[in-house]
């Protein structure tokens, strides 16, 4: 028989948790209209790869994805959990491993992903995304040899 692998009233609690516009995320979203920028919301960069990013900037192609202390496994402010601490360090592990194909995917198409630590200051997050926007953004200029001939 199998063990079961969360409560019944830890898995109520986690079906709580909300994926989609959460706090963060909508202060960071805030943060980031406030300094003029615009973007999609909750769209997948790349076709046919079944990611969803939480802030897409299009022409810049930056992905920006929000991330869970918990679910992501933070450096600063994981926890692993006593009952069941294997089911729950697999996932958090698979959770991470998926974080890092996504990133080398993103990569592969010429994106760039952007990730935010659920416990970053909206504020900070939103100026570390607006500069890498911006440079991507920026037109590269192509030198031919030919500058300064008359």
């Amino acid at each position: 028989m199998r063990a079961l692998e969360t409560t019944p009233e830890t898995s109520a609690r986690m079906s709580r948790q909300s994926s989609h516009d959460t706090g963060v995320e909508k202060a960071l979203r805030s943060a980031l209209h406030q300094a003029g920028l615009r973007y999609r919301v909750h769209r997948r960069p790349l076709k046919g790869v079944r990611r969803e990013a939480d802030i897409v900037f299009g022409p810049a192609k930056v992905a920006v994805f929000v991330d869970g202390c918990f679910w992501h496994g933070c450096p600063e402010h994981a926890t692993w959990p006593k009952r069941n601490s294997q089911f729950w360090r697999e996932k958090i592990e698979k959770n991470q491993a998926r974080d890092a194909d996504t990133d080398a995917r993103l990569r592969e198409a010429g994106w760039l992903a952007v990730r935010v630590w659920e416990h970053e200051s909206a504020a900070e997050a939103a100026a570390r995304v607006a500069t890498v926007v911006a440079e991507r953004r920026r037109p590269v200029k192509v030198r031919t040899g030919m500058e300064g001939l008359r």
